[in-house]
């Protein structure tokens, strides 16, 4: 299953990889990365990770939330873009 995590990181040093490697390490694998740092917002980023994985969700956001980086973690399910050969 395809998850899309939208993310607000604070502007630390090596924030981006701890939640990349939280992500793989909870058996989820990154497909895709969107964000940029968001002047109005004390520079932090706003971010769109793509993950795929067999696991719940649920408890990638629990472990994300607990990334001291890591401020607000919202996760959406995609449709699966799987072909039908």
């Amino acid at each position: 299953m395809r998850y899309r995590l939208d993310l607000v990181l604070k502007p630390a040093e090596g924030a981006l990889l701890r939640v990349i490697g939280v992500s793989e390490r909870r058996g989820f694998s990154p497909r895709a990365i969107n964000g940029s740092p968001n002047a109005a917002d004390a520079g932090r980023w706003h971010l769109q990770l793509e993950v795929e994985g067999d696991r719940p969700a649920e408890s990638l956001r629990q472990q994300l939330e607990k990334v001291y980086d890591c401020e607000s973690v919202r996760i959406t399910a995609l449709e699966s873009l799987e072909t039908v050969a």
